[in-house]
Order: C-alpha cells, then structure tokens, then sequence
C-alpha cells in the first residue's frame, strides 16, 4: 500500500476531486498555504493499493496544470531590500507536487 501526497493550487481542488471520485478514489482534502507565493492550496492524502498508484497520478497529471502568473514578490521585513522587485514578476504556478510514500500498516475502523 502507498500513500500519495499531492499539493495542488486551489483553482484545480475542485476538478481533481471531482475526477478522483468519478475513477473510484477515495482522498482527503486539507487547506494548505504554499510557502513561496502564500498562495491557497490543497493537499490531497490518497491511500492506494500499489498497484493503482499510476493510475492516481495520471488522474492528477490530467487535472492539475501549470500556468503563468503575475505576482508582485512581498517586501523583504529583515533588511534584504538590496534582493527585492517592487514590480511584478512571472511565475509558473499550479501543477502538483506529489510525493508518493511506503504504508506500514493501515487500519480502518
């Protein structure tokens, strides 16, 4: 058994859900904040048998896609001013980051 962890932009939470129930996949959703853009996410936790696990991933590579974005960088608060961009700078955002783990043990009760 595997655990998939998948950190996903909050625009593409709800069609990964909806696909990941349509194909028979049960997951959790939790709030999450991305650390660089302080952007909303979701991070899905998937508990699958091994031998799915590729088809979860292909379910998320079809529901998460990159795209380019605008985003004003946050002013430096410890005097690092000399690094910072007043001006809007473009970024890849979206996609998913995806980290798929060993289970030990499962228990359901």
């Amino acid at each position: 058994m595997k655990l998939i962890i998948a950190v996903i932009q909050d625009k593409d939470s709800n069609r990964l859900s909806n696909a990941l129930i349509k194909e028979g996949f049960r997951a959790t959703k939790l709030a999450s904040t991305g650390g660089f853009l302080r952007a909303g996410n979701t991070t899905f936790l998937i508990g699958i048998e091994d031998e799915r696990v590729q088809q979860v991933l292909d379910v998320i590579r079809a529901n998460c896609k990159i795209r380019d974005q605008l985003v004003t960088p946050v002013s430096p608060v410890s005097g690092a001013a000399d690094s910072y961009i007043p001006f809007p700078v473009e970024v890849q955002v979206g996609g998913a980051a995806v980290f798929v783990l060993p289970v030990e043990r499962f228990e359901h009760f």
